[in-house]
């Protein structure tokens, strides 16, 4: 019996469609995943590579519109009301420093829950998906701390951005 315990708050008609698309969205990972598995490729290292080079763009794309590199920037470009709702995100600190956030919702172990992945594939592939995070992080001068993830049991996603040099 599944472990992960993830169902949303916020149930607005337009929140939900835009949850739809990111589960869409996870949907390929682990279909493009799966099948480099089955084919007896390293799956892992593939996807993760590739979310990296996502993250990388993304991050580079997001520190050019905000026209600002520090956590609080990141807050404004990625983590808006908008994100706030979908991933029902708790901002617990926000500085030029220190993004700290709380999701309590994730969309993409909705979709990976749905095409009936195990508890540790969910684990893996939340893994994957998170490069690109981590990636967005680097890109801003920081890293990201994962202390908790909706996806290993936990019951909220603890991402925690922090500048390395300010």
């Amino acid at each position: 019996m599944s472990k992960i315990v993830n169902e949303p708050r916020i149930t607005n008609k337009l929140i939900v469609k835009v949850r739809e698309q990111l589960e869409h969205r996870a949907l390929w990972l682990y279909l493009i995943w799966d099948e480099a598995r089955k084919r007896g490729l390293d799956a892992n290292e593939i996807a993760s590579a590739a979310v990296t080079r996502c993250g990388s763009i993304h991050g580079k794309h997001l520190i050019d519109v905000g026209k600002c590199d520090t956590m609080k920037g990141l807050k404004k470009t990625l983590f808006g009301k908008g994100a706030q709702w979908v991933f029902e995100i708790d901002v617990k600190q926000s500085d030029d420093k220190n993004l700290f956030l709380d999701f309590h919702y994730c969309p993409l172990v909705k979709a990976w829950q749905k095409a009936g992945c195990s508890d540790e594939e969910i684990a893996q592939l939340c893994d994957i998906a998170m490069c690109g995070d981590h990636q967005i992080g680097a890109e801003y001068g920081g890293h990201l701390e994962l202390p908790k993830a909706i996806a290993k049991g936990d019951d909220i996603c603890a991402l925690r951005y922090i500048k390395d040099n300010i």
